[in-house]
Formats: C-alpha cells, sequence, structure tokens
C-alpha cells in the first residue's frame, strides 16, 4: 500500500479544540510537500475496529485506481478498541479529535486534510469507498457539494431500518427540500464530497449529527454548485449497536431545520395567525354572528385579539432570529432583508408604534366615555368589549412595535 514512514505528530486547532495528528505511512503516491496530495477521505472513527481497516484499504486501492495522489485520513474520537492502531498499520493518517460528536470528529480530519478535494464517509464498511471516481468527477468540474444518493444507488436488504428509509430521511429530506429549495435527495447520506475552499467558506458549527444537515443547508444557502451521485448503502460490518441514536438525532436534524429556517419556524405561522385574527376581528366588530346554530360573539372576539398579538410576536422572532444567525456567520446575508432593515428604521419604527398606541388610547377613552354615560354603572359586555378589546390589542401591538424597534437598533450596530 505504499513505503513505510516516519511517524510524526502536529497539533491544530479546530473550533477552539486541540486535535493531535499521527502522520502515517504515505497511500497512493508521493506526499512529501503539502498541496501534491488531490483527494482526501476523511472518515470519522469510534471504536471501529472491525470495519476500519477494510474502508482504508478499498479507498487505497480507489486511488491506484485512479492514478491519483490521495490520503486516507481517520478522525478518531477516542477509540479504545485499537482502531487508531489498525488504521495506522494500513496506511492511513490519524487525527486525535478531544470534543465528542460526529461533527467535532469531521471538523477534525477536516482540517487535517491536505487535499484539494475531500470526500467523507461512514467508518462500518456500509459505504464503498472503492467507488469514489465519480466524486472526483463532479468535483474536478467545479461542484463544490457532491452527495451520494442511496435511493437512486441501491440500499442493500436490511442496510437500513424502515423506519428510516421511508419515514425519517424521507420526511426530513422533503422539509430541506421545501424550507430551503435544496436540490438534494437524500439529505443524509454519509458518504459526500466538497472541495477544501468551498467547506471552509461554509463556517461549518454544529458538532453532533446534524453536521450533516448544516452542511447541505449552507451549501444550498450560499448558492454553490450542488450535485448528487447515486451510492450504495451495504449492511454495517460492525457487530455491536450504532452510535446513531432514531429518535434522538430525528429530532436534532428537524430542530436544525426549524431553526436556520426562521420563515417556517415563526414567520409564515406568524402571518397566518395575525391574518386569521384580523379577518375574525373585522367579522364580528359590527355584532354577533350565526353559523348555522354556532353563535359568535365577544368572547370569539377576544381569541381574534390573541391571535393577532401571538401572531405579531412570531414575526418579530422571525426576524430577531434572521438577524442574529446572519450576525452571527450562522446563515449567509440576505438582501431582501437588508432592504426591509434599510427602511424599518428606529425612528420608522417608533412612529408606527405611536400611531398604534395613539389609536389605542383613542378607543379606551371611547371606553370610558360609554362608562361615563352610565354614571360608571354596569355596562353590557356584548357592545362595550367590541370597542375595548380593538383598542387593548392597539395599544399592545404598540408597545410592542416600539420595543422590537429599539432590539432591532441595537441588532442592527452588531449588523453594520
Amino acid at each position: 500500500m505504499g513505503a513505510e514512514g516516519v511517524l510524526v505528530s502536529r497539533q491544530l486547532r479546530v473550533g477552539g479544540s486541540r486535535v493531535l495528528a499521527d502522520r502515517s505511512i504515505t497511500v497512493g503516491g508521493d506526499q512529501g510537500e503539502a498541496g501534491l496530495v488531490e483527494l482526501s477521505v476523511v472518515i470519522p472513527c469510534l471504536n471501529e475496529a472491525e470495519s476500519i481497516g477494510i474502508c482504508i484499504d478499498k479507498a487505497s486501492e480507489a486511488f491506484t485506481g485512479l492514478g491519483i495522489v490521495g490520503e486516507v485520513v481517520v478522525a478518531d474520537n477516542g477509540s479504545t478498541d485499537g482502531s487508531r492502531e489498525i488504521a495506522l498499520s494500513h496506511g492511513a493518517r490519524v487525527v486525535s479529535v478531544e470534543e465528542k460528536g460526529y461533527g467535532s470528529a469531521l471538523l477534525g480530519g477536516i482540517a487535517g486534510a491536505e487535499g484539494m478535494y475531500v470526500i467523507m464517509g461512514d467508518a462500518d464498511g456500509t459505504y464503498d469507498f472503492s467507488s469514489i471516481g465519480p466524486f472526483l468527477q463532479k468535483l474536478r468540474r467545479g461542484y463544490d457539494l457532491v452527495m451520494g444518493n442511496r435511493f437512486l444507488g441501491g440500499i442493500e436488504h436490511g442496510a437500513m431500518p424502515a423506519l428510516h428509509r421511508y419515514f425519517g430521511n424521507a420526511i426530513l429530506t422533503g422539509l430541506g427540500r421545501l424550507f430551503f429549495h435544496s436540490p438534494v435527495g437524500d439529505f443524509h447520506c454519509g458518504m459526500r464530497a466538497f472541495s477544501k475552499d468551498a467547506v471552509e467558506r461554509m463556517d461549518l458549527r454544529t458538532t453532533g449529527m446534524e453536521f450533516a444537515s448544516e452542511m447541505v443547508v449552507k451549501a444550498t444557502l450560499m448558492n454553490m454548485r450542488v450535485a448528487e451521485v447515486p451510492t450504495t448503502l451495504s449492511k454495517s460490518l460492525r457487530t455491536r449497536p450504532p452510535h446513531l441514536r432514531t429518535w434522538r438525532d430525528g429530532w436534532r436534524h428537524l430542530r436544525f431545520l426549524l431553526l436556520y429556517s426562521p420563515r417556517w419556524l415563526f414567520l409564515y405561522p406568524g402571518l397566518i395567525l395575525m391574518l386569521l385574527g384580523f379577518g375574525g376581528m373585522a367579522w364580528l366588530m359590527p355584532g354577533g354572528r350565526l353559523v348555522g346554530h354556532i353563535g359568535f360573539g365577544v368572547q370569539t372576539l377576544l381569541f381574534t385579539a390573541a391571535a393577532i398579538v401571538i401572531g405579531f410576536q412570531s414575526v418579530l422572532f422571525a426576524v430577531f432570529t434572521k438577524v442574529f444567525a446572519v450576525n452571527q456567520g450562522l446563515l449567509p446575508p440576505d438582501k431582501r432583508l437588508e432592504r426591509i432593515l434599510r427602511y424599518a428604521t428606529l425612528e420608522g419604527g417608533l412612529v408606527a408604534g405611536g400611531v398604534l398606541l395613539l389609536l389605542g388610547v383613542a378607543g379606551s377613552i371611547g371606553g370610558f366615555l360609554q362608562w361615563s354615560g352610565t354614571s360608571f354603572g354596569a355596562l353590557d359586555p356584548t357592545v362595550t368589549l367590541r370597542l375595548i378589546i380593538p383598542s387593548v390589542t392597539a395599544l399592545i401591538l404598540g408597545f410592542e412595535t416600539v420595543l422590537a424597534s429599539f432590539f432591532l437598533s441595537v441588532l442592527g450596530l452588531d449588523r453594520r
């Protein structure tokens, strides 16, 4: 598999964590100088002694078959079963990553990779590292991210639980395509390839299983060139239980997709609530309504006011979340948001909030005058609440608009 070389250790920094890289024997060609390696195969590893050697050997054979200079980098996340020693004996370079997690291991391995291109895949033998040619072809054609698609390539019977195949992957991939208009048909395929430059521009942050979703989402949002190639999935070679936890990791992926899409988490639900609230309030303001044998009165009017307030708060959360995410580099800049914030100034927000407050005060005064007309005696709630409820709603929206304007101004200082 290549001539033996001198074992050299070096320290790297990955997201504030220290990783230790052991450089072992060369694989697929002369790698004596940095920059000569075209392709790095990065394999995250945590106690994979049963299969890690097979994965490394297949990748090394692929390098020879393709006639390229490549390396295998095993990102060891604290193995205690001899995986590290096996990887070294098969010619891989081992990067020890202290921070636990699938994403942490991959970030450490990618940081330690010397290739212009990187292909990542699991260490359990489910992916065929001898079939990396199509990935490399796409990368050479200028694609930034090349995803494997197990549903196009074929899934061996028993390799993927039915719950994952027909429910988990289908729903999460569908939501990812809906939320972000991603062209990817298999969001969670563990074999994928990318250029080193592209993954650095993505500035990936997550350390767990949601790392896989973050890569696809950021590549899509940053308008990178994304392609897919059919990939096979085989049964795992390991005999121990997998690290993946169906419900825990599924929820983490779903949570990530929602948090990275404020529109679907906050904006759209908020707008729907506001529209329903305003429509219901306008319908009930003149008087009670009867639909069939069901009557709607001031009690329903109160719920429409609640819908307006909750919907307005949800819309504000969408704006706050998007501005914060862009400021922190979690999401790429949004030109539409920039245009909105250019006009949604502190002064404009104060004026809009002031108008709402005046409307609320005027309605409250009207209600007080109604009360005084009865010498401050008993009132008919079916009449007075039709004025009081909208007035209180305007007061609440006015105060929230003023406070939101100040908060956006604070976020805007960092943004500018």
